[in-house]
């Protein structure tokens, strides 16, 4: 079979609805005033990895669930501008989505419409075999109901990763992704120490490698057993929005995975990406571009204060 796709993101295609707030958390009134406006546009995690990976270079494919409604629209829309391959399937529950209060320091709190998925739902077996068949890498997001996707992947002998997110290293929800995939990203948010959790993620499951991204501590690197702290990045421009820095993050640690780079360079790589989608507003698109990627590295410090 000829692997025509480098990179298949399976899941986490969706429409947020950005509201910039004075502060968070938001304390209660009646009204608000929202000066910057309010905006709808397509880009959940699974949509912001894909325009990553794109954007440096590697052919993408995207696979989920999407409604015949205006927010399904826009994610089509955007993955057409972006020139991604996009497999819809029909979603009669709609497109996910979700609200999104990005404060002032860029901090965000998402708010997720959980009655876009249903318990049902899957991904058609023999359409996932057929793009599985065809990637050199799958990179499975955690929304539904892509752990169900698990099995096919391993069967197709197929490199997986994943992204926890702000797991607290107890909700098994996440455990199948935790376990099941041989790169897994995370953010230490909510992780006092992440090691631990790292490690264990490595002694339960596939996972050779695994991220621990921690915002202006930069991050922690596993691999094969020893443990690596990643520097924090300079932001090339004042930090406006973190949303979508673990997604940049995760693709540029891909590229640099899939052209043969060290764990180290490719976590290093991800730092720069993070740190660059800290510098778009959550109502933009505009990822790192392999170009600007490689001349960051090349001479890029570690931030006093970081994304």
């Amino acid at each position: 079979m000829n692997r025509d796709i480098d990179v298949l993101v399976l899941g986490g295609a969706g429409a947020d609805t950005i509201v910039y707030v004075p502060e968070l958390p938001l304390p209660y009134a009646d009204s608000y005033m929202i000066e910057s406006g309010i905006r709808t546009r397509a880009g959940q995690t699974g949509d912001f990895v894909a325009v990553g990976l794109a954007t440096l270079g590697l052919r993408t494919h995207h696979l989920d669930l999407l409604g015949d409604d205006p927010e399904g629209d826009l994610v089509r829309a955007l993955h057409r501008d972006h020139g991604i391959g996009l497999t819809a399937v029909p979603q009669p529950a709609g497109t996910k989505r979700a609200v999104n209060l990005v404060g002032p320091d860029g901090r965000r709190l998402s708010l997720y419409d959980t009655s876009r998925t249903r318990d049902g739902d899957r991904l058609p077996e023999d359409t996932l075999r057929g793009l599985a068949a065809r990637a050199r890498h799958v990179h499975v997001c955690i929304t539904q109901p892509c752990a169900q996707a698990l099995p096919v992947l391993w069967e197709a002998g197929v490199t997986v990763s994943t992204d926890l997110h702000d797991w607290d290293g107890e909700n098994p929800y996440h455990e199948p992704f935790a376990h099941g995939a041989d790169v897994v990203f995370l953010s230490a948010a909510a992780l006092g120490d992440p090691e631990p959790v790292m490690r264990r993620i490595a002694a339960r499951g596939r996972a050779r490698t695994v991220v621990a991204t921690a915002g202006a501590e930069g991050a922690h690197l596993l691999t094969d057993g020893e443990l690596t702290r990643i520097p924090a990045v300079a932001p090339p421009a004042p930090v406006v929005d973190s949303n979508g820095a673990g997604d940049a993050f995760a693709a540029a640690f891909l590229h640099g995975l899939l052209n043969g780079e060290p764990p180290a360079r490719c976590a290093r790589h991800g730092a720069i990406a993070g740190a660059h989608a800290c510098t778009v507003p959550s109502t933009g698109t505009a990822a790192i571009g392999r170009a600007e990627l490689f001349a960051r590295a090349a001479g890029t410090r570690p931030a006093p204060d970081g994304c």
